[in-house]
């Protein structure tokens, strides 16, 4: 059995679209998740049209999620921290803090969609921040961070369902350990930026937390954990995460990169975080806030 899932903006789901996408693929009774928010039904089989017909909903800013139903509510979550949990990208704030942020974005939006190797793009950014003031550290996640709508709600139901929250990110501990302690993840994973005399000295402590680190991260806190792979749910936007969406029972590409999104089955574009909730089939009564 599958089940397919709609989400879009709130009131933005037309009842009627619903309906008609349950009757042409056979599916069962309409539930609702959130009134013109959320609604799935279950069908016995894959629509050879699924994505055909993903397409077109996107040009109607809905979300289509095929899965199946069996296992769905996860009993771990593994989040990317950039432009995932949080809506920036911690390197490139604190380039504009040094004076040299259209040259690092550059860089990283190369890096997230794949065009260049990880580690090395990290290791070229940090170097361009040599010098900088520690506190400047502060200062960017007090007045240039904003968290992703839906986060916090996602953390707090799944943990009050007995799920384990990890966030695992390739920037660096300075905000991970702020960013997960304000979402309430269990434990958090990043990169360590050197300080000597306090001052950035354009470094990064070794081994550095990339692509193969996350999936290390989801196989060593599963294990830990007396888990499945399966019972993982992981989201992230970057090339770095695809070894993690690929590997965990449900992978979410969130408002990926193009080339991200096309290699991820689940691709949630339009809707916020708490898309992740409905498509394990939470109702939005449910929903710790």
């Amino acid at each position: 059995m599958f089940t397919t899932t709609l989400i879009a903006a709130p009131g933005a789901l037309d009842p009627a679209l619903a309906e008609a996408l349950r009757n042409a693929w056979g599916g069962g009774a309409v539930q609702w998740l959130a009134p013109d928010e959320a609604a799935e039904f279950d069908m016995p089989e894959v629509p050879g049209n699924r994505w055909e017909v993903w397409a077109e909903l996107q040009n109607q800013a809905v979300d289509l999620v095929v899965q199946p139903t069996e296992g769905r509510r996860k009993k771990m979550l593994l989040a990317d921290m950039d432009s995932t949990m949080i809506q920036q990208e911690c390197i490139d704030e604190l380039a504009e803090v040094a004076g040299v942020g259209a040259h690092v974005r550059a860089i990283t939006a190369r890096a997230m969609n794949g065009e260049l190797d990880f580690e090395g793009a990290l290791i070229e950014r940090v170097a361009l921040l040599k010098d900088l003031p520690e506190t400047v550290i502060a200062e960017v996640l007090a007045n240039r961070i904003t968290y992703m709508p839906g986060g916090s709600a996602l953390v707090a139901t799944m943990r009050a369902n007995g799920a384990y929250c990890a966030l695992v990110s390739g920037g660096f501990t300075a905000f991970t350990q702020s960013v997960a302690a304000h979402l309430g993840f269990d434990e958090n994973r990043a990169n360590t930026l050197l300080v000597a005399k306090g001052r950035l000295i354009g470094d990064v402590a070794r081994p550095i937390l990339g692509r193969a680190a996350k999936v290390q991260a989801l196989e060593e806190i599963s294990a830990r954990l007396g888990l499945s792979e399966t019972d993982v749910l992981a989201v992230g936007d970057g090339a770095n995460d695809l070894g993690m969406l690929g590997r965990a029972g449900a992978g979410v590409a969130l408002h990926a990169k193009p080339s991200v999104a096309a290699q991820c089955d689940i691709r949630i574009q339009h809707a916020d975080l708490t898309a992740l909730l409905y498509i394990q089939g939470y109702a939005r009564d449910q929903f710790v806030i």
